[in-house]
């Protein structure tokens, strides 16, 4: 029927919190600590719309983003103004590469990446 949610695993719960609620702007739903886990379960949305599980966990792995290994390759978000979006991001202090043209729809999009190193794209509307 449609995507649910998408489960993140930061190495840093307080860096990664920060980064996907005052730096791309993404609403805290709810947020638990687990004792038997030792570990936090964010709920993050796009308004009131359920979108990602942020989760922190004792001494995860790093994930493989370069090159480029089997599994997500990345998440993307859409844009209404690509341009101001990315100007936004880089303002806030974000490494931002330039915008390129999908060759198969002609719309604008530009890739970044969160604190982890997963990259993330921003595609306009």
């Amino acid at each position: 029927m449609k995507i649910h949610h998408i489960a993140i695993i930061c190495s840093e719960y307080e860096i990664s919190k920060m980064f996907y609620t005052e730096i791309l702007g993404l609403k805290i739903l709810r947020e638990v600590y687990r004792e038997e886990r030792q570990s936090y379960k964010l709920d993050l949305g796009i308004g009131d719309h359920y979108v990602i599980e942020l989760f922190s966990f004792p001494d995860p792995p790093k994930r493989p983003s370069r090159p480029e290994s089997c599994g997500l390759r990345h998440l993307a978000f859409s844009v209404e103004d690509i341009n101001e979006k990315r100007e936004e991001l880089i303002q806030k202090g974000l490494n931002c590469e330039a915008i390129r043209i999908d060759e198969f729809t002609g719309k604008e999009f530009f890739f970044t990446q969160d604190p982890d190193g997963l990259p993330l794209e921003f595609y306009e509307m």
